[in-house]
């Protein structure tokens, strides 16, 4: 039950529904037997939540499990909550400190989410040198490009991604599932429509797993050969996503129906096996960043 209430707080706060990811961290704070490293990652992650995100969920502490879409804009309303008055020297080093030294990563983001519209003369260097300069997490390395796209700032950037030397055009950074090459959707989709015979909610799992890979594999070689979208691509990566879905979920999974699955001949073992390589990297990423 942890992992569905922890996988619930992800996703509230990466599509930033800030005030009911308050209430559901209030919640989780209220409940009893859990261990004293989560009672205390919930508390900062609230204060730090209370602190960047005033006016969200003040007046409404109840838990909204299911997704709202709010009156009016929702970029308007973002931006104006996140950029209304003045900010002075002390919060912007704090949001800057936040985004650079937090033990914790989901802190990090969202200091990076509110550095996007902080104005300040130093954030677009400090964020600049933080990237460049220190050992990363590539999803983290991700999301701050994403932030510096939002303050406008352009052109090239070089960083080790997955243990690759890459160029990045700031400017051209996804902002969103959509702003990805169309290939992207056709790879879930094929997953999605595979894996919904089996289980309700494994296609959720495939879509969230397939955004952190997108994430990392950003600008590597691995996405470069996504890139081809043709159809043995498509088969490629759909079934490697297939594959490290059912080792994250169930610690097993029959290759040989994967690949018959998908059709995966062997003319496309290598490039199939290719793929899998560089997911279960990343999965792997993410099991040792859990871990620590």
């Amino acid at each position: 039950m942890l992992d569905q209430y922890q996988n619930q707080l992800t996703r509230m706060l990466e599509s930033e529904q800030y005030g009911e990811a308050k209430g559901l961290l209030r919640f989780l704070l209220n409940c009893q037997g859990e261990e004293k490293r989560h009672y205390e990652e919930w508390t900062n992650l609230l204060s730090w939540l209370d602190v960047a995100f005033p006016g969200y969920g003040d007046s409404n502490d109840s838990i909204h499990m299911d997704s709202a879409e709010p009156d009016g804009d929702e970029e308007s309303l973002r931006r104006e909550a996140l950029s209304s008055g003045e900010h002075d020297e002390a919060y912007v080093q704090q949001v800057l400190y936040i985004m650079q030294h937090h033990p914790v990563a989901d802190q990090q983001i969202l200091a990076l989410e509110r550095a996007a519209y902080l104005n300040h003369p130093s954030v677009d260097e400090t964020i600049i040198t933080w990237l460049t300069r220190t050992d990363l997490h590539p999803a983290l390395q991700f999301k701050a490009l994403q932030s510096l796209k939002k303050r406008g700032v352009t052109g090239a950037i070089r960083l080790d991604r997955l243990g690759e030397l890459v160029d990045l055009e700031i400017e051209a950074t996804p902002l969103s599932m959509d702003e990805f090459p169309p290939v992207v959707t056709r790879v879930v989709e094929r997953v999605e429509s595979v894996t919904e015979v089996q289980e309700a909610s494994m296609p959720h799992f495939a879509r969230e797993l397939w955004k952190e890979c997108l994430q990392c594999l950003y600008g590597t070689t691995a996405y470069s050969r996504l890139l081809s979208d043709d159809d043995e691509t498509v088969d490629c990566y759909s079934a490697a996503l297939h594959q490290v879905l059912e080792l994250s979920l169930y610690g097993r999974v029959d290759d040989d129906d994967v690949r018959e699955t998908y059709g995966i001949t062997d003319a496309l073992r290598f490039r199939y096996e290719q793929a899998c390589r560089s997911l279960r990297q990343i999965a792997q990423l993410k099991l040792d960043g859990d871990g620590g």
